[in-house]
């Protein structure tokens, strides 16, 4: 009887799920339907009557929805959603332990960093560009002049979610760290995870000695470049006083 109500009851949510994405295209904008299209939208709605399911607060939905710390943006393709991608912005400080080191220290005190919380597409509709596009929309946002103080952008992924680990391998996010045991998985036990992580507004990954060592020898070729370049200035400068005084000398004769 258990199963049959639980049925019945996620039967009304496909519904109410239906009607919510069909009021929802009706609100947005009046951007005709094509085959594919970003809107931006309020998923309150539609994930509000999933909250008890999923054991999350409606407050967390409010704030992906509402708040300008969370960047929000859906996929629709025949009036269902079709693909999601959900990223927090907030400070680097105050990022977990097992998150530091992904910039340096002295630039890590006043950047701020993305955080992908969730990038999906439905399966029937993977393989067609837009988990690109959902992400590049991320990296768009985050580029403005207004977000420049955002050095990086990261994400977990399960260490056996081999599709997901070559997208963003391909979207040139970089392995950071590996996190054993990791993920909680309900009846699965736990998990281990990777951190990967792509670097904008001129971020970068904390130096290593090889790192310094370079930047030390690139500084002395460029010391000696510039002292080459006034040595030949102090010549030029040289020559013309000379030719001046023997000018000089010569006219006064």
């Amino acid at each position: 009887m258990a199963r049959l109500l639980m049925k019945n009851y996620k039967e009304q949510l496909r519904q109410d799920l239906s009607a919510a994405l069909a009021s929802l295209y009706d609100v947005s904008q009046n951007i005709p339907c094509e085959d594919f299209k970003l809107l931006k939208t309020s998923i309150l709605a539609i994930f509000s009557k999933l909250t008890y399911l999923l054991f999350i607060p409606l407050s967390w939905y409010e704030d992906i929805t509402s708040s300008s710390r969370f960047f929000s943006l859906a996929a629709v393709y025949n009036l269902a959603i079709i693909g999601l991608i959900v990223a927090e912005i907030k400070p680097y400080r105050n990022l977990n332990k097992e998150d530091k080191g992904i910039l340096p220290d002295n630039m890590g005190k006043t950047a701020d960093i993305g955080y992908i919380l969730s990038l999906g597409v439905h399966r029937k509709h993977r393989r067609n560009g837009i988990a690109s596009l959902l992400l590049d929309a991320l990296i768009n946002h985050l580029t403005t002049a207004e977000r420049q103080s955002v050095k990086a952008i990261f994400l977990h992924v399960l260490t056996t979610n081999q599709p997901a680990i070559l997208f963003y391998e391909k979207r040139r996010f970089s392995l950071h760290s590996f996190l054993p045991y990791y993920y909680h998985i309900r009846g699965k036990g736990q998990r281990d995870g990777f951190t990967y992580v792509t670097y904008i507004n001129g971020g970068h990954q904390p130096w290593t000695l090889l790192d310094h060592i370079k930047d030390y020898a690139s500084k002395l070729r460029h010391t000696g470049e510039v002292f080459k370049w006034v040595s030949t200035r102090v010549r030029q400068v040289v020559r013309w006083i000379c030719h001046k005084t023997v000018s000089r000398f010569n006219f006064a004769h």
